[in-house]
């Protein structure tokens, strides 16, 4: 089964690049069979890790980056492929 993670910040207001740059210097402790990092207007990052793992695995995840980076909590969804 492939399992997405889903990891979703807004920055505060102005400091979108170095929230980008903040994700792209994290490493996982174990390596995904995919990562993409993707951008949005209003300094917003997302990152998608795609793992070949049960539904209820425990898969390691991007921390919270420090308070004064982010505009309000990091949001995580956990989804399961249904394709292939």
């Amino acid at each position: 089964m492939t399992v997405a993670l889903m990891w979703e910040a807004r920055a505060v207001e102005g400091r979108g690049e170095e929230l980008l740059a903040w994700v792209r210097g994290q490493d996982l402790p174990a390596r995904p069979l995919r990562r993409e990092v993707l951008r949005a207007p209003g300094d917003r990052v997302l990152v998608i890790t795609w793992w070949d793992a049960a539904y209820e695995a425990e898969l390691p995840e991007l921390p919270e980056p420090a308070g004064e980076l982010v505009a309000r909590a990091v949001h995580r969804w956990r989804f399961e492929s249904l394709d292939g």
